[in-house]
């Protein structure tokens, strides 16, 4: 990956996984932004554009283990949501993002999953 591409991560202050997350980045030197995803939650264009861009299926921008998922029962719900309407509801609270979600250019990842950042961040060698 160039390394002129902006890195942004949306993170949850709190989240122990964004914390391990901006950790690992620092670690290996890539520069990046954060933006406090309780705070500037995003919106439902900014969520409909990483979806196509991700190629991920819209389940995993949700933050399955979260309370906010748990109490509206979205496992029982979003299997019949449309599209539009999960990206809908996913616009109104950060809480139900999978977070961290990274937006670098094209790439689109949600979670930390060391092995796919370093295969889709980390400079090379």
């Amino acid at each position: 990956m160039e390394t002129n591409k902006k890195i942004t991560v949306l993170c949850y202050k709190k989240c122990s996984t964004c914390q391990k997350a901006l950790k690992w980045l620092d670690q290996q030197e890539i520069s990046y932004e954060t933006r406090e995803i309780k705070e500037q939650n995003p919106t439902k264009e900014e969520l409909k554009t990483w979806y196509q861009k991700s190629g991920l299926a819209l389940k995993r921008f949700f933050n399955t283990s979260g309370n906010l998922y748990k109490e509206l029962s979205l496992k029982d719900k979003l299997p019949q949501m449309t599209e539009e309407e999960q990206l809908e509801l996913l616009s109104t609270d950060g809480m139900l993002v999978k977070r961290p979600l990274v937006i670098a250019g094209d790439v689109i990842l949600t979670g930390f999953k060391e092995g796919e950042w370093k295969e889709k961040l980390a400079k090379p060698e």
